[in-house]
């Protein structure tokens, strides 16, 4: 009985996680490429260089939910709070 509590809370809380992170992805993203944009109006022959930063910013924020989706997933199929 005291595992289904810890398996239903560890469920709401992957679900919590991955809401989370795709959100807050989502608003870095736009965020990074928003910059770069403005960057790119105001120094055009600069555009490559902005660019290539742009991609790279983007990848590190990306990479934070993808943590984010593995922490979710241990929670659901390798919980170490169930006791056997």
């Amino acid at each position: 009985m005291e595992n289904t509590y810890i398996i239903i809370a560890s469920i709401i809380g992957a679900a919590i996680i991955g809401v989370g992170a795709s959100l807050a992805a989502a608003h870095g993203d736009s965020a990074v490429a928003s910059k770069a944009l403005e960057c790119m109006a105001r120094q055009p022959e600069q555009a490559r260089n902005f660019q290539i930063n742009m991609m790279i910013g983007i990848g590190l924020v990306e990479s934070i939910p993808i943590i984010a989706s593995v922490i979710a997933i241990v929670l659901i199929f390798a919980n170490p709070f169930v006791t056997k």
